[in-house]
């Protein structure tokens, strides 16, 4: 699939502040033990404020493309809230967030603002990888009654198994940007090297293998 040019830029954006770090010859070990070229902390883009511009008017034009009749924007917690509630500025749209399970005192709720059964929801995320948070998130606003639309995130890794974990539940998934960009944007900075584009390709079509 041919990357855009919004990809791109993105990809660029988080780049510049490293938001998004690789590493092909020092991989970073994930919590799962899996060695990865590629690390990725898009809570940094909340602390400039071009950049979360940028990330906001990219969501707001997912948004009216793709899910033009919706009427809740609702954030994973805690990573997808502060770009849901300026999505939903934007939009002139109701916010609410999803946590990842019920409080366990008080109401014991795992939405926090108004999902009313029937509305329609887009939810928010800044990452994917296995897509599982994102997609329980999308289950908790389809158990509220509600309907969910699509989820929407910053990044994607672009793993199979996040891709067809998506495709079991349903559910679309639109990005602002994901790793093919990323690595294109990275090679044409200097960032890496055209001897490093195997290696990289490899990891994502084989994470659990790579480095080993």
């Amino acid at each position: 699939m041919t990357t855009t040019k919004r990809e791109r830029e993105i990809a660029g954006h988080l780049l510049s502040i490293e938001a998004v770090a690789l590493r092909p010859h020092e991989p970073f070990t994930w919590t799962s033990g899996i060695k990865s070229p590629i690390y990725c902390d898009n809570r940094l883009t909340m602390s400039y404020p071009e950049i979360r511009g940028a990330i906001a008017e990219g969501f707001a034009s997912l948004v009216k493309e793709y899910a033009p009749d919706a009427e809740v924007i609702a954030g994973t917690a805690t990573a997808g809230i502060p770009h849901a509630a300026w999505v939903a500025d934007k939009l002139g749209l109701p916010m609410a967030y999803i946590r990842d399970k019920a409080k366990g005192h008080g109401k014991q709720n795992q939405i926090e603002g108004l999902i009313r059964p029937g509305q329609k929801v887009v939810v928010i995320e800044d990452l994917i990888s296995t897509g599982g948070s994102s997609l329980k998130a999308a289950v908790a606003v389809r158990e509220a009654g509600a309907d969910p639309l699509a989820v929407f995130a910053i990044f994607s890794y672009e793993l199979e198994k996040a891709e067809q974990a998506f495709r079991d539940a349903g559910i679309p998934l639109h990005t602002l940007s994901r790793y093919t960009a990323l690595i294109e944007t990275a090679l044409e900075a200097g960032v890496i090297q055209a001897a490093d584009l195997d290696a990289l390709a490899s990891w994502r079509v084989n994470p659990a293998a790579w480095g080993n």
